[in-house]
């Protein structure tokens, strides 16, 4: 190599190309950095909304349960008003039936009330009539 007025005529450019490789390696290494900070928090992100969901997913799955248990309890209690029901369904017929059968009883008796007092009208004419005879 030649010597130029201040060394070598290529240490200029030497020094250039090594400044120049220095700064694409801190370059690069910056955006590596800053990818990997960047990928970083994008899985912190995801793993946040993962708990989040999971959090979600078990409050439903506990609503769901409470829902299912009420369900069930409604649907007993569903039965038993259905049971109740038809037991006062019967009841009711067999008071119908009786009342129907009471109020034929008492059209009978009010019938034979009827006979009764035209038999005592009768009779108390007969009696008149004979006590008319007798005097």
């Amino acid at each position: 190599m030649r010597e130029g007025p201040g060394g070598y005529e290529g240490e200029g450019s030497t020094i250039a190309v090594i400044a120049i490789v220095i700064a694409v390696v801190v370059l690069v290494a910056l955006v590596l950095l800053a990818t990997r900070r960047s990928v970083e928090r994008r899985r912190r992100e995801r793993e946040r909304e993962r708990e989040r969901l999971r959090d979600e997913v078990a409050g439903h799955r506990q609503e769901a349960e409470a829902h299912t248990v009420t369900a069930t309890e409604k649907h007993d209690e569903a039965e038993h008003e259905r049971e109740t029901a038809a037991e006062h369904a019967a009841a009711a017929e067999r008071h119908a039936m009786q009342a129907e059968e009471r109020e034929r009883r008492a059209a009978e008796a009010e019938e034979r009330a009827g006979r009764e007092q035209r038999a005592a009208e009768f009779h108390g004419e007969r009696a008149a009539e004979r006590e008319r005879d007798l005097d």
